[in-house]
């Protein structure tokens, strides 16, 4: 997995961290998260960690699944958020299905990411594609 951790300015002032990957597997992603909240300061509580990691592991498992894999993993922290962008190859959109208790066809995960996330939205991507972001509060 490659991955790099910028550091950015905003135009308010606030130091912004960044971190960008390209997971090939959720575990990859559990681990950039962690290597990304453990740069932070304050550091985010426990419940938002759990929050997070279990949000990004269920965006990283459907682009997967869904579109063939992650094109790029974005984290950005500022005093507000954490921010999640997640980068496939496919322009379907998530949708609604009906869950299956059985494991075979899935269903559950964009229902929780949609619990777990504060603010979530899907946008076209100009590369082809599309761009997930979700918010999860600091």
């Amino acid at each position: 997995m490659n991955d790099r951790m910028l550091m950015t300015l905003s135009p308010d002032g606030e130091t912004r961290t960044d971190y960008v990957c390209r997971p090939e597997k959720a575990a990859d992603a559990r681990d950039a998260v962690t290597s990304f909240i453990a740069r932070l300061h304050p550091a985010p509580a426990a419940h938002v960690v759990q929050n997070l990691l279990l949000l990004v592991s269920e965006l990283v498992t459907n682009a997967i699944r869904h579109a063939g894999a992650v094109t790029a993993l974005r984290l950005t922290a500022d005093r507000t958020g954490i921010h999640v962008r997640i980068s496939d190859p496919s322009p379907a959109y998530p949708q609604d299905r009906t869950p299956d208790l059985t494991g075979r066809t899935g269903g559950f995960g964009w229902p929780m990411i949609r619990r777990l996330a504060h603010e979530i939205t899907v946008q076209e991507s100009p590369e082809g594609g599309k761009v997930i972001l979700a918010t999860v509060l600091r």
